[in-house]
């Protein structure tokens, strides 16, 4: 507690926040790279209305020894991260304001990557992404208006590597704790004929996870051709990964937690001994391939396009035990067996599921004498076949069956304009007008049959007011519609939800601080909140309710102190609520009044405090304070996830070299230093049929490793 008292002492003296951009002189900021034109269209700058948060790969290539972009992205101000396996390798999330993953769009140079029926991001699928990460950017709230699916709680916008004048060559490799272990191999060749580059990259991470069997095995590559001149850039883009990773989704109980932390019960059967043993290849297995085509054309001083073209397969499956199911489920009839009937089996069953996503994203840009006006938009389809099969029964003429087939389709498509307009030398406007429709079509068992097409107007409008070169002010706000996910078919007939978002900040820029600071209230009808239970896969479940809201109050800055000392504190309070919250609870609907939002924690700190010595070693204390949330919806002390305080410690020490090599970085992470028991990340559920008439509350939760390392080498050359 020492610690975390002096760690909110840091916050009260800095002001507290993480910068949204390196220190500049003044709010005009940095040139926008070449590359960048090609995201211009769905970022914003500090003359935009919009709370953000820019994250460069200077920030995070130290920390970057095989953890997934969520890990890295944990110092961002209201954003909170868990890992299944308890160690940030294999399956990763990531919430913000308190709103999952589900509700954060992310786009890889402008094109979606959110899965489009369950709007999720799975960073599994493509492990060490953060290799070939230039840049990102992360608006919180609504945001500017985007392609793919509606932003409802934060944008996410990853730049891929940029352009690189000069060819070089990189072999990096990392160890760790739970025997983890990275390797990768990057080059470019630099621009030939002064216009056209190659750069690639491949990576391998193994690692057993923290928890039992959470093990993982990623492979990814990358590969970027460029041609480049005064008014063309062109880039051709093919990536990709595959991931195997031994499920831990079904957490653990609180008796579990206390006494056999580590402990995964997924894959667990009794053999034909009586014997208690686990199942080798309770695997998930998954395939994901990319292309991009992207086309920047400078046409005039004033005018500039973007247009991309892009495609992705994805193709794989996870397998399960699954003892005594029924036959039913299965479409089997009972057999007789000894002059027994019998209708239950163990077998063993893989959950298919093989998609295309492809489509193009478009925008123009027009900028002259304080006018910079955009026009975009994008056309997406998805095409996806669900299936499973029996590939293993107690009984043999059982398997190697298909026992579902259903597809979906799904077609997006968005227009939008975005104008910003400098009204005088201390005001500019802003406005974003978005048309949005949506068509959905499934079949599944779970979503029933769907035919749904929805119809979406998302405007948006704000005002930015400069008082000098280092002060601005903005307001805004900005609306958004979004559609129910595949998951949510399963309670029935969900409805889309809305989303009013505000926003007041203050944002102040000098050569050694930087302050930025926001207040927001989102306004929700209809939100689909989560409930805090899991379907049969471990899919979080959602459903409508009332009104709810956010409110909250954010502040993030870059300190520094002076040549070796600086600071990157920030702090997010916050008030979730629903209003007027029912429930069914022991057949009869109960009013809760007014509670609190699942996984919604009302306090989130962060703070990184870096010391140079000298010029090649950096020494950083990395700390993070999330509150106490609930699980569900009912603010009942079982659904209570404890707080915690997690503090890493992070080092770099680069070594110049007159050999084959430029140089040697020699890294470190230490994570947990003081081996915190906590939980990021759990489930609940009501349960009474273990004893009709007396429902009471079942926890499932996700322990996080104690005190645990990687150590790196990246030799450049």
């Amino acid at each position: 507690m020492k610690t975390l008292f002096t760690t909110i002492a840091t916050f009260g003296l800095a002001v507290s926040g993480f910068a949204q951009q390196q220190p500049t002189d003044s709010l005009e900021g940095k040139k926008i790279v070449l590359d960048e034109v090609l995201v211009s269209a769905v970022r914003v700058t500090k003359q935009s209305p919009v709370t953000f948060s820019n994250l460069t790969k200077e920030q995070f290539k130290t920390r970057n020894l095989g953890q997934d972009i969520p890990i890295l992205m944990n110092f961002l101000p209201s954003v909170v991260t868990t890992s299944d396996a308890g160690a940030g390798v294999g399956y990763t999330g990531i919430r913000v304001r308190g709103t999952d993953a589900t509700r954060v769009n992310v786009t890889i140079n402008g094109i979606p990557y959110n899965d489009s029926e369950s709007h999720g991001t799975f960073w599994v699928n493509m492990p060490d992404f953060a290799s070939s990460t230039e840049n990102l950017q992360l608006q919180r709230g609504v945001g500017t208006s985007t392609n793919g699916s509606g932003a409802f709680g934060a944008s996410l916008n990853i730049l891929t590597d940029a352009v690189s004048h000069k060819g070089y060559g990189q072999i990096a490799t990392s160890i760790g704790s739970f025997n983890t272990m990275k390797n990768n191999i990057k080059f470019s060749t630099g621009l030939l004929n002064e216009h056209v580059e190659i750069s690639g990259r491949l990576s391998r991470i193994i690692s057993d996870g923290y928890v039992d069997r959470a093990s993982s095995e990623l492979e990814s590559y990358f590969l970027q051709s460029a041609y480049v001149d005064d008014n063309t850039l062109i880039k051709a883009l093919l990536f990709g990964g595959h991931q195997v990773t031994y499920q831990s989704w079904d957490g653990i109980d609180a008796t579990t937690l206390k006494e056999d932390r580590t402990f995964n019960p997924v894959g667990a059967y009794i053999d034909e001994n009586g014997v208690d043993k686990f199942y080798e290849n309770e695997n998930d297995n998954y395939k994901q391939d990319h292309f991009q085509l992207l086309w920047n054309e400078k046409l005039s001083s004033n005018w500039a396009t973007n247009l991309a073209i892009h495609y992705t397969n994805g193709r794989g499956f996870f397998e399960q035990y699954k003892e005594e199911d029924d036959f039913e489920d299965y479409g089997y009839e009972p057999i007789t067996v000894n002059g027994e009937v019998v209708n239950t089996m163990d077998l063993i069953r893989r959950r298919w599921l093989v998609n295309d996503f492809y489509g193009t994203t478009f925008s123009a840009n027009y900028s002259n004498k304080g006018v910079d006006f955009i026009f975009g938009g994008g056309w997406n389809k998805y095409e996806g076949d669900h299936y499973g099969e029996v590939i293993w029964s107690q009984y043999a003429k059982n398997h190697n069956q298909t026992y579902y087939a259903d597809n979906s389709t799904k077609t997006d498509f968005n227009v939008y304009t975005k104008l910003n307009y400098q009204w005088t030398d201390k005001w500019s406007l802003f406005g974003d007008l978005q048309y949005r429709t949506v068509g959905y079509i499934a079949n599944g068992d779970e979503t029933g049959l769907v035919d749904d097409t929805f119809n979406f107007f998302n405007p948006k409008a704000g005002v930015t007011f400069n008082l000098n070169r280092n002060n601005n002010f903005y307001l805004s706000y900005a609306r958004a519609n979004r559609e129910p996910n595949r998951n949510d078919y399963e309670s029935g007939n969900p409805k889309p939800e809305k989303l009013n978002d505000y926003e007041l900040g203050w944002r102040y820029v000098s050569p050694l601080v930087q302050v930025n600071t926001n207040v927001y209230f989102m306004g929700y009808k209809d939100q689909l909140v989560l409930t805090g239970e899991l379907n049969d896969v471990g899919a979080p479940l959602r459903k409508n309710i009332g009104d709810s809201h956010r409110l909250g109050l954010e502040i993030d800055a870059a300190i520094v102190l002076d040549d070796q000392f600086s600071l990157r504190p920030n702090i997010a309070l916050s008030s979730n609520k629903n209003k007027d919250y029912f429930t069914n609870r022991d057949d009869a609907l109960q009013d809760l009044g007014n509670t609190n939002i699942a996984f919604s924690p009302s306090l989130v700190l962060g703070n990184i405090f870096t010391y140079k010595p000298i010029q090649t070693l950096k020494v950083s204390l990395m700390t993070k304070f999330v509150s106490e949330q609930y699980l569900s919806n009912t603010d009942t002390e079982a659904s209570k996830l404890d707080s915690y305080f997690v503090n890493d410690i992070n080092f770099a020490y680069e070594i110049n070299c007159n050999t084959i090599f430029k140089s040697i970085v020699l890294s470190g992470l230490v994570n947990n230093i003081f081996n915190e028991k906590y939980v990021s990340n759990g489930y609940t559920y009501l349960d009474s049929w273990s004893t009709p008439g007396n429902t009471f509350e079942v926890q499932g939760y996700y322990p996080q490793a104690g005190t645990n390392f990687l150590l790196g080498a990246t030799f450049n050359f």
